[in-house]
């Protein structure tokens, strides 16, 4: 939640300027990266991770996969999902 995001990554600079050696991992869309960057300045490294089409495929079938109600998916909706939503995600 935006609220409590400022708060969150304030808390985190406390621990890295506190703590010699703490290591964090964070994951998250690119519109909070500005503000990861403006909290926690000269204390972190960017990596940039886009997910290939094959990766959103895979992710997608799986999930399609875990569907518990399969009366309400046929073959032409799951190629459907397959085919459209890769090249809506890659476009962003």
């Amino acid at each position: 939640m935006p609220e409590y995001r400022a708060k969150l990554l304030h808390s985190l600079n406390q621990i890295l300027c506190k703590s010699p050696s703490p290591r964090l991992f964070l994951a998250g869309r690119l519109h909070i990266r500005d503000e990861v960057e403006k909290h926690l300045s000269g204390r972190i490294t960017v990596v940039s991770i886009t997910p290939t089409k094959d990766d959103i495929v895979r992710f997608l079938r799986a999930k399609l996969k875990e569907d518990t109600t399969t009366d309400a998916m046929d073959k032409s909706l799951e190629e459907d999902i397959i085919k459209n939503i890769p090249e809506t995600v890659s476009e962003m």
